[in-house]
């Protein structure tokens, strides 16, 4: 192993542990969903999966 991928695993271990707390914090102050948040999650969803389609279909 070289410089670089000790580096560079080292530096993503640190991230990993520094990220961890933060992580946790944001879990446990979330919001509660809504009856319309579904909807208004799975629309955008659903319109991108549509345009991926779309363009599928004109590819071949």
């Amino acid at each position: 192993m070289d410089w670089m991928k000790i580096s560079s695993a080292i530096f993503l271990g640190m991230m990993i542990v520094l990220l961890l707390p933060r992580a946790k914090a944001i879990m446990s102050n979330t919001p509660e969903a809504k009856p319309g948040d579904w909807n208004s999650a799975i629309l955008p969803l659903l319109a991108v999966a549509g345009l991926i389609a779309l363009l599928m279909a004109f590819a071949r």
